[in-house]
């Protein structure tokens, strides 16, 4: 996830605001990365983007809101590099792009795994204010990698078949938060096996439904 600023370039005032914006989503990333959520709060975010905290209240209405647009905004950046890895994949079987798919989000959360790590507690606390934002991007994840495993063709003609594409969906993506968070705690030093791990969990899963799906 970056947050890209302009240098050396005149800004009109809505993008400067967007430039003060994205410091202040950049300051919050690396307190979350290097302290956790509980080390995000408006005083350090504003002293670490080197703004007054009275001004951060112009770009987020506090923390919550903050965070939020952090998870989400860089969640739609990665999804849609995922998304473009398996459209390359179904176009050049023979390229790079099926592990990529694979290889794209496992760098993600490895760069910055505290995201990941407060998503999946804000899913499972019913009083988190992130939760819905939680639940939210798990189904969006399900449901691209689903339509993406269904524009290969892996769709059977029946309600079992999709509800079993979602289920393989939904596997795929949790094995690849365990087995990233299992990278980072030095269990599983090679990435690259990770990702052939992922590839064959992957393939194993849809091999049922290929025989009888349609292309």
């Amino acid at each position: 996830m970056t947050f890209e600023e302009g240098v050396g370039v005149r800004l009109s005032r809505s993008e400067a605001k967007e430039a003060t914006r994205r410091k202040l989503m950049r300051a919050a990333l690396s307190i979350l990365d290097a302290e956790g959520e509980a080390g995000v709060t408006t005083v350090a975010v504003a002293k670490a983007a080197g703004i007054a905290q009275s001004s951060f209240y112009v770009h987020f209405r506090d923390t919550e809101e903050l965070l939020r647009a952090i998870g989400s905004e860089g969640g739609d950046s990665l999804r849609a590099t995922i998304r473009d890895a398996r459209r390359q994949a179904r176009e050049n079987p023979d390229s790079e792009g099926y592990r990529d798919a694979f290889r794209i989000p496992l760098e993600a959360i490895c760069r910055h795994p505290e995201i990941l790590r407060m998503l999946l507690r804000a899913r499972h606390d019913p009083s988190s204010p992130l939760r819905d934002l939680a639940i939210q991007t798990a189904d969006v994840y399900r449901t691209h990698h689903a339509a993406d495993l269904a524009a290969l063709g892996y769709v059977p003609d029946s309600p079992e078949g999709r509800r079993r594409l979602e289920i393989i969906a939904d596997a795929v993506n949790a094995a690849t938060n365990a087995l990233a968070i299992g990278h980072l705690e030095g269990r599983y030093p090679d990435l690259e096996e990770v990702v052939d791990v992922l590839v064959s969990l992957s393939k194993g899963a849809l091999h049922p439904l290929r025989a009888s799906s349609t292309p």
